[in-house]
């Protein structure tokens, strides 16, 4: 397959499109990538498209949250942090499905604070919650047998640097995580939320 990953610079994405070339044909595609996308940007994303062409799947490992305390936090970066992690990425949807290829397939990230709260969490449970809502929704509505999921991982165990801001929580491998985009991608599940840890 021609696998198109979004985010691919980031830890997340570079293990994902590491993991995913193995087997496919994979196009990285980032902010500082030869392949460029911004996903706040419409114009970009359909620029990105333009240059890509056709693909089997879109795999998203992109969005940026603010993450601080609620009496910090101001509506610009609750509205900034939904516009890039959620809204960014059902943009790519929302333009990908005229490059997505039959059968293919869409698979979107969100994360485990979108299911339990952390101190400084709020904006990234609104992103990740409407991200998660949105891929069942979605899903009934997807022409020519094209499938969504998303992944929804813990803490990363190799992101060392985060484990302080979830105490308690089991970290989960990046191998884990890049399992459960391979089962998105070469499985025939839609509509799910695949969550890790």
């Amino acid at each position: 397959m021609k696998v198109l990953v979004v985010g691919a610079t980031g830890t997340i994405g570079a293990g994902i499109a590491d993991a995913l070339e193995v087997n496919h044909e994979v196009i990285r595609a980032s902010r500082s990538s030869e392949v460029s996308v911004d996903i706040t940007d419409p114009a970009s994303i359909a620029a990105m498209y333009a240059k890509v062409g056709k693909v089997d799947a879109v795999v998203s490992c992109a969005g940026k949250v603010t993450f601080k305390a609620i009496e910090d936090i101001s509506y610009d970066e609750f509205s900034k942090s939904l516009q890039d992690k959620a809204l960014g990425q059902v943009e790519l949807v929302r333009q990908g499905l005229d490059f997505v290829n039959d059968n293919g397939s869409f698979t979107l990230i969100s994360g485990v604070v979108g299911r339990e709260a952390i101190h400084t969490g709020s904006a990234a449970a609104l992103a990740n919650g409407a991200l998660e809502q949105f891929t069942y929704a979605a899903s009934i509505e997807m022409p020519r047998g094209i499938r969504i999921n998303t992944v929804s991982p813990t803490v990363l165990t190799e992101a060392t640097g985060y484990h302080a801001y979830f105490p308690g929580f089991e970290p989960v491998s990046l191998a884990s995580v890049a399992n459960a985009y391979i089962k998105c991608v070469e499985g025939w599940s839609t509509g799910q939320v695949l969550k890790l840890g």
